[in-house]
Order: C-alpha cells, then sequence, then structure tokens
C-alpha cells in the first residue's frame, strides 16, 4: 500500500513538472491578435431566419450563413432587403437603388445631401441639405422642400451638436427627422443656435491653417431652441408641437405609435430632474401629458429603449429607475399604470421579446450579480419571474422568432466564449459553439479573478485583477489600474478578457479594472450620489482600492499607475493631483479637467449649471488640486477634438508650468476625441515606452515599436 501511494505521488509530481515544461507564454504577436492564441474564432450568431435556422457569420470569409439547429448544416444566407429598395449618397447627391438594379439619381445639386431616408410605403425619401429638410416623390421625380428658413444657425431635421452628442446620440449622424409608420407625416426638430456661443476648433494643416467653428453650450450657457414639427408628406403648413420654444427645456427622441395618429414626446426640463411624455396629434400640434417622473437628483433622456410599444396598440412598457433600480412598467396607451413588470434591488437591461400571445416579456437584467447579465422571462401581471441563462457566466441572446429557443454566447473570466442552444425554459439542448483553443492548456498565462474590495462604508467594490505569469507572492509587482469613472458607465464584467493583458503579464505587471459605487453596479441609488459633485465619491473609492493595492506584500508600493481616456483620463488626472498621494502614476488621454469646460446637458444633468453649484464645480475640478501634484503625469489629447476640447488641457498643463511641475504631453494633430484611427501605432507605442520606463524601468523591446 505504502509502495504504490509512493509510485502515484512520484507520477503525479512527473506529469506535474512535463506540464509546467510544456507549457509556454504567448508571444506578443498571439497577445496582440495577430497569431493563434488562447482561443479561435467562433461565429457571430446574427439572429434567425427561421424557426429551424440561426444565422451566422463566418469569421473568416465574412459570409453569412444559414445553420439548421438540428442537423448543422450550413447554407449561404442573403438577408431579404426590407423593401428591396436602398437609398444612399454617392458624390453628394441622393441615389435610389431597386434590388439589383443600376443606382438611379434623384438630385442633382452642388450642395451635400444627409441622411436620406425612404418613407415605408416607398412613396418619398427624405433628406436635409443646407440645414432645411426635402423629399423626393418617387414617382414623379419631384422634390419637395418642406422648410426655407435654415440659416448657419438655423437647422431643420439635422440637429444642433449637443443633441447630436448628448441626446440623440452620434449613430444618428445628425439626422433628428422621423417618417410616421403610415408615411402621412415627417416629423422633425428645429434648432436655433443663435443664442449658443461658438467655440472655435484650431485646424494646423496648410499654410494658413483653418477654423472650424462650432456652436458648443458650455454648463450654464444658452442652449439651442427646439421646436418639433409636423409636415404632410406631399408638403404644405408645418405643425408645431405645442410647446414654447423659447423655454429652457429638452426633448429627447421622439416615438411614433404604431399607426401613426399621435408621436410620444419626450420633455425634461433644463435641470433634468422632471421627464414628461406627451402624446402630440400631427395634425393640430396638440399635446395631452401622459406621464410625469421627477427625482431628486436626475432623470435619464435615454437615446433609446425606455419605451415599448406593443402591437395591441393598447399597452406600452416604460423603463424608469425611479425607485432607484432600473425596472419595467406595464402601462397603458394614454398612460395609466397597469403594474410593475419588475422590482427589487436588481436593474434591467435590454427588453428581447415580448410574447403578446403568451403575455410574456423576455429581458436581460443584471440581477445574480452586478458584473454579469443574464435571460428572464415574466408574465404581464409582474409574476412568475424565472432566469433562463444559467451558471456563473455573462450572457448575450439571440431568440428565435417565436421565443421558443434562444441561442446565449456566455463566458467569464476563467472560461472563454461558448454558445449554447436552450429552450424557453431555460432547459439546454445542445452546445454549438467552444472559442478555446486545442492547445489552450499548453499556454501559461497570467490569471484573472473576479474580487471585490470593501469599503469602510459598506460597499463591495467589483474589479477584475490580472496576475503576472508565474505569479509570486513574495515578489513585488508594479499596477496599472484601468479606468473609465463616469456615472452609470461601469467596466467591471465577469466576461473572458482578450489576451492583450497577457503582454504585460508575461512582463511582470498587475492589471486590475475597479468600478465605483456609482458605476451602475448600485442601481440608480448609488449613481445618484454624484448629484451636484462629480470626483467625490469616484476618487474616494479609487483611493480605497489603491490603498488595498499597496498594503499587499506583492505589490511595489511606488509604482501605481492609473490609466484612463474621457472620464477616464479626468480620473487619471486627478489621481496625479487629489490623490497623488496614492498614484504614483498616471495616463491621461482627452481628459476633462473642469466641468465648466463641458458642454451644457452632461454637465448639467450630475452637476447643475455652475450659477447653481458653484463649490460643487470647484471641488470638481482638477485645477483646483494641481499644487499637491507628484509623480508623473502623461497627457494626451487630439487637437481637433470637438467632444472634449482641448482647451481642458491647456488649462491644465498652464497650471502645471506655472507651479513648475514636471509632466509629459502628447498632442495628436488632427486627433479628435480619439486618434486610433491615424496614430493608433504611435500611441501603442508611446504607451509601452512609458510603461517600460516608469514601471518595468527596463528596455523597451522592439516588437512593441514595430
Amino acid at each position: 500500500m505504502k509502495n504504490a501511494l509512493l509510485f502515484s505521488l512520484a507520477v503525479g509530481l512527473c506529469l506535474s513538472s512535463n506540464l509546467q515544461a510544456q507549457q509556454h507564454k504567448l508571444n506578443f504577436a498571439q497577445t496582440q491578435g495577430n497569431a493563434p492564441s488562447l482561443t479561435k474564432s467562433m461565429n457571430k450568431i446574427y439572429g434567425w431566419s427561421d424557426e429551424e435556422h440561426y444565422i451566422e457569420r463566418d469569421e473568416k470569409t465574412r459570409q453569412l450563413y444559414a445553420v439548421n439547429i438540428n442537423s448543422g448544416a450550413r447554407t449561404a444566407y442573403t438577408p431579404p432587403p426590407k423593401s428591396n429598395v436602398e437609398v444612399m449618397v454617392k458624390d453628394n447627391d441622393v441615389y435610389i437603388q431597386y434590388g439589383k438594379a443600376t443606382p438611379k439619381r434623384l438630385t442633382s445639386n452642388l450642395q451635400e445631401e444627409q441622411n436620406p431616408t425612404l418613407s415605408p410605403d416607398g412613396k418619398y425619401v427624405a433628406f436635409t441639405r443646407n440645414n432645411d429638410l426635402y423629399a423626393v416623390e418617387l414617382a414623379t421625380g419631384k422634390e419637395i422642400r418642406y422648410t426655407t428658413d435654415a440659416t448657419d444657425v438655423i437647422y431643420n431635421g439635422y440637429s444642433s451638436w449637443v443633441y447630436y452628442e448628448e441626446i440623440l446620440g452620434r449613430p444618428t449622424k445628425y439626422k433628428s427627422f422621423w417618417w410616421s409608420p403610415d408615411s402621412k407625416h415627417l416629423a422633425f426638430m428645429h434648432f436655433d443656435d443663435t443664442k449658443v456661443p461658438m467655440f472655435p476648433i484650431n485646424g494646423s494643416t496648410g499654410q494658413h491653417g483653418y477654423v472650424e467653428k462650432t456652436r458648443y453650450p458650455k454648463a450654464g450657457d444658452p442652449n439651442p431652441e427646439v421646436k418639433i414639427g409636423f409636415v404632410e408628406a406631399a408638403g404644405g403648413k408645418i405643425v408645431w408641437a405645442d410647446f414654447n420654444e423659447k423655454d429652457d427645456q429638452y426633448f429627447g427622441t421622439p416615438y411614433w405609435s404604431y399607426d401613426g395618429s399621435n408621436m410620444m414626446v419626450q420633455w425634461a426640463n433644463r435641470g433634468q430632474d422632471n421627464l414628461k411624455f406627451y402624446a402630440v396629434k400631427p395634425e393640430t400640434g396638440a399635446k395631452k401629458e401622459i406621464y410625469d417622473e421627477k427625482q431628486s437628483s436626475w432623470v435619464d433622456l435615454e437615446f433609446d429603449g425606455r419605451i415599448t410599444y406593443l402591437e395591441d396598440k393598447k399597452h406600452y412598457i416604460l423603463k424608469s429607475d425611479k425607485t432607484g433600480w432600473a425596472h419595467y412598467y406595464l402601462y397603458t396607451l394614454d398612460g395609466k399604470l397597469v403594474n410593475p413588470l419588475t422590482s427589487g434591488k436588481w436593474q434591467v437591461k435590454d427588453i428581447v421579446k415580448v410574447d403578446e400571445k403568451n403575455k410574456l416579456v423576455y429581458f436581460m437584467a443584471i440581477k445574480e450579480a452586478n458584473t454579469r447579465t443574464d435571460l428572464y422571462r415574466v408574465n404581464y401581471n409582474g409574476k412568475d419571474l424565472k432566469r433562463l441563462t444559467f451558471g456563473d457566466y455573462t450572457h448575450e441572446v439571440e431568440m428565435s422568432p417565436s421565443g421558443d429557443k434562444f441561442i446565449t454566447t456566455y463566458s467569464n473570466v476563467s472560461t472563454p466564449p461558448k454558445q449554447t442552444l436552450v429552450d424557453h425554459n431555460g432547459k439546454i439542448i445542445k452546445e454549438i459553439g467552444d472559442s478555446k483553443a486545442a492547445d489552450f492548456a499548453s499556454f501559461n498565462i497570467g490569471k484573472t479573478e473576479m474580487i471585490t474590495i470593501p469599503t469602510d462604508d459598506g460597499y463591495n467594490l467589483p474589479a477584475t485583477i490580472t496576475y503576472p505569469v508565474d505569479f509570486d507572492a513574495n515578489k513585488q509587482y508594479p499596477v496599472i489600474f484601468s479606468i473609465y469613472g463616469g456615472p452609470n458607465a461601469g467596466t467591471v464584467k465577469n466576461t473572458w478578457k482578450k489576451a492583450d493583458l497577457q503582454w504585460w503579464a508575461n512582463e511582470g505587471i498587475i492589471q486590475i479594472e475597479v468600478d465605483h459605487r456609482a458605476s451602475g453596479k448600485f442601481g440608480k441609488e448609488g449613481v445618484a450620489l454624484m448629484h451636484r459633485n462629480l470626483g467625490k465619491w469616484e476618487m474616494k473609492d479609487y483611493i480605497t482600492a489603491a490603498k488595498w493595492l499597496k498594503a499587499k506584500p506583492w505589490v511595489n508600493n511606488k509604482k501605481l499607475l492609473i490609466s484612463g481616456h474621457s472620464y477616464g483620463g479626468y480620473m487619471a488626472a486627478m489621481g496625479l493631483t487629489y490623490a497623488a498621494d496614492y498614484f504614483d502614476y498616471g495616463f491621461s488621454g482627452a481628459p476633462v479637467t473642469s466641468w465648466e469646460l463641458y458642454d451644457s446637458v452632461y454637465a448639467e444633468r450630475f452637476m447643475d449649471t455652475p450659477q447653481e453649484n458653484p463649490e460643487g464645480y470647484k471641488n470638481a475640478s482638477v485645477l483646483t488640486y494641481t499644487e499637491k501634484y507628484k509623480g508623473l503625469l502623461r497627457i494626451m489629447h487630439g487637437d481637433m477634438d470637438d467632444n472634449v476640447h482641448m482647451q481642458n488641457t491647456i488649462q491644465l498643463i498652464n497650471k502645471l508650468e506655472d507651479e513648475n511641475k514636471h509632466f509629459e504631453l502628447m498632442i495628436y494633430p488632427g486627433g479628435r476625441h480619439g486618434w486610433k484611427n491615424t496614430k493608433g501605432k504611435h500611441d501603442f507605442s508611446e504607451r509601452a515606452r512609458f510603461y517600460y520606463n516608469n514601471l518595468l524601468e527596463k528596455p523597451i523591446p522592439a516588437e512593441a515599436l514595430n
């Protein structure tokens, strides 16, 4: 017995030794996705063609295939065109293409047309030109001009910058007009930027350079005056919705009812703590208030997803975080609450499907853990809530047309993405995809873990930490602390991480991401803490995390680097000023350095105006804390950033220079809020140089520079 035990132990040690000997680290190309690595490409699911076939894209050929759920047989798939008609802008003119026919030119004008949009009945194409709204009647080729008052500060159907950035969203490409479902009316927003201050953005190319003149309302400035208009498709008199455009107010993305009989208009006051919905008649502009929500902090004007109309034409589902957590509510069209669909100290994300026949709602939510999403089902009456996904994973789902089954793509920090077919009750049918490479076990990689960091007032901050390869708790390692930090903008998720973390793990760096109490992980309850004091709670929690790290015997407490971009750039700059006793290095991309320099909609949502909250603005500004600066901060900014103006960086470096502080600065000529498209390689190499010089204190390898 004793000999057998010794023999087994010897074999085990031998196998372990052989396995360790066979393992090897990822090389640089593998960590950058330029060579086979820990995972192999797994085809992305793009929905379903019918109940028996899901659609996937071959990641090598980019071809779409319909895959039979039973046999796995694949056939080439071409999505059916929505109307077999496509409209486009080519050579600054509008074209229409029917099927595979030659595109037909609809306009012939020296000025550029933008955002051409076909009416649902296929009879008109609407677009904007020189800030006015037009359409072409396809049967006759007649051009219809709906508006005539556009100037360089008045726009019809083309949004003002601050609406494009903060309210309607960048994916709109400035479009602010909407066809009614019955094609009888075109609704649009009319903007007047006359009182909005102009901000110059200077281009440096050529002998004399040039200036982009953007109407950009900074915190406390006059906002654009906005009206909502309706016009019949064939043209005629504009009917204005019954709002006073002189009021200080915002309008969110509107929603047409199914039959086009009215439009649901989102309205908010300048303080953004009161949201109302109005049903507006396109024929008269008359409005009827159907929803009124007030919060002591703010109410978000969401880009989309707040209202889901039901096909019964009697109800809609509303998403609201008025209880401190985002939940769904069932309403009648006239604004009467039927009942909450969900409730509790957890929050919903997106509706996946509404099964009106069986009165069921399928939706994604963050419930089991605040670092992952799952699919749930609930009855219209708010009862029988059921989780349909499985395990300790983050899930993304594509549901079949009937709702009878779905495919989930799922992973966690220790499991590369997989795909599984599941029925509508949550029963696993079969696994259909696995991205784990066949030689996964042969790689010696840095382990990533989900952890929490406790605060002194009861929060457990979620974090992911990636340890160095061959981590030794008796050694000390430098740390990269990556953050974003914005309100309701958490980045910590229990998902598989890209291989690029492994290069720094190879080099002996600990990498960590931490979400603060107002990141959304603790509901609107947590997010609302940021009202009137941006910077305060984020830095309290990041300091807690920094102290937690530096108390570990395996952390080099002189080499903690904080890194982020945009709001994260603001946090990194605060880390080297406000929290300079805790962070040693900072890598700050396109930072907001003082909130009165940022746009009105975003800054005032959280801070109110500088006139209303001068002390809050002072306390939230990096400029307030420059005397505390120490360590080494690298600042990067694109000189043509139209979002966070380089003015922010200029004011910061001006103060640092006046105080004789040493810092590093990198300007990216022509760079906007990001510069990866034009300067990405240089940006990567400079980051690598900074890490090697300051955290690792050794030469940068040649492959990181090529």
